[in-house]
């Protein structure tokens, strides 16, 4: 069955997002840089909203995924205190200054964050070698990768997108995204074959996902 997960930066969103349909949220701040971790308060009002799965991005800042050793200790703390509130899972990603996976700090934080699921988000997108990444990204122990094919959206992305959802051949579960909307949605999904989706339905410029759009995003996924 096919999936969609929501991108959300308020708390509107989240609930936007589960009265229209959507599987999971993932919940994250610093809508400008892509997102950042949420604060404990707001996921905590976002576990008391909704239902749905909630996962929370841990990205103490926006640019590089290349931490120091104190923003790493910081992830660490994040998601030690996230798990206390019964999120689901967790969303990160941490490279190396070749851009390469950082096999040993990614593979810490997946051991940390369990038994909650990892999804590895789109610095994967940054890295040199994506097929071999991929492996690596399995061998850390993530269940998920969220990607646009390394490419600026989903469409662009889509040759790479198919290739990489035949190599994970269910190990893990290639989830596209990136400018990800109802209008290519069919397209995605008939192009790549992949189960689950991402996108912030944000349209018109808005910071809040529009409610509509997820709705005719589900109506599509459901057609397959």
């Amino acid at each position: 069955m096919n999936k969609l997960e929501i991108a959300c930066f308020n708390l509107t969103s989240a609930v936007i997002a589960q009265e229209n349909g959507a599987d999971r949220v993932e919940l994250c701040a610093g809508i400008e840089v892509g997102g950042t971790t949420p604060s404990f308060e707001t996921t905590k009002k976002a576990r008391a909203l909704i239902n749905i799965d909630l996962n929370v991005m841990i990205r103490p800042r926006g640019g590089n995924f290349i931490y120091t050793d104190a923003e790493f200790e910081q992830m660490k703390l994040e998601i030690t205190a996230f798990k206390k509130l019964k999120v689901n899972g967790f969303v990160f990603g941490i490279l190396n200054e070749d851009n390469s996976i950082n096999t040993i700090q990614n593979t810490e934080l997946v051991n940390l964050a369990k038994p909650f699921p990892c999804t590895f988000h789109r610095a994967f997108d940054e890295v040199s070698n994506v097929f071999q990444s991929l492996e690596e990204i399995i061998e850390c122990g993530f269940q998920t990768v969220l990607t646009s094919g390394q490419a600026k959206n989903v469409v662009d992305g889509s040759n790479q997108l198919a290739e990489l959802v035949s190599q994970a051949n269910n190990r893990i579960t290639i989830m596209p995204g990136g400018s990800l909307r109802a209008k290519n949605l069919k397209f995605i999904q008939e192009k790549t074959k992949a189960t689950f989706y991402h996108s912030s339905a944000i349209i018109d410029g808005s910071e809040t996902a529009n409610a509509v759009e997820i709705k005719v995003m589900n109506l599509i996924l459901k057609e397959f």
